[in-house]
């Protein structure tokens, strides 16, 4: 399950420093995730950081991206072998 950032974001910085995988970015109006970037922080953390740090909870699970625990760590493990 990759993440996504809804419309309640208010630019506060906060989420983008805190991704492991470098998925956030600024979009045209708000914070965006790139879902293929996304593993929840899973091989990195135990809880997604930008989660834990987001003062308006607008992090939800993107039901476009399920995924399973299983999944996320092969695209970690994907990533950092292309890092």
């Amino acid at each position: 399950m990759a993440l996504m950032i809804t419309d309640e974001c208010i630019n506060c910085d906060v989420c983008e420093p805190e991704c492991p995988n470098d998925a956030i970015f600024m979009g045209p109006e708000i914070y965006q995730i790139e879902p293929n970037r996304c593993t929840e922080c899973v091989g990195h953390f135990d809880e997604p950081q930008c989660v834990q740090i987001c003062p308006v909870s607008c992090i939800p699970v993107n039901p476009e991206h399920v995924e399973s625990h299983e999944t996320l760590w092969q695209k970690f493990q994907r990533l950092q072998s292309a890092a």
